[in-house]
């Protein structure tokens, strides 16, 4: 059984490819994952958790 793994996205990606990272390891589209950091991004939470995810995601051997 392969074991899946969240990365940033290469291909997939507008400022760091966080989001684009999160849908594809979910099956979402990354579309709906920006909308939600915007949403939370209103309220200053989202804003830090995409920068924390920036640093603490890897990137995409």
């Amino acid at each position: 059984m392969s074991e899946k793994r969240l990365f940033r996205s290469r291909e997939n990606k507008m400022i760091c490819g966080v989001c684009g990272g999160i849908g594809e390891f979910f099956g979402v589209d990354p579309t709906l994952i920006r909308l939600a950091f915007v949403l939370f991004g209103c309220t200053g939470t989202g804003i830090v958790a995409y920068f924390v995810a920036a640093v603490i995601i890897p990137d995409r051997p």
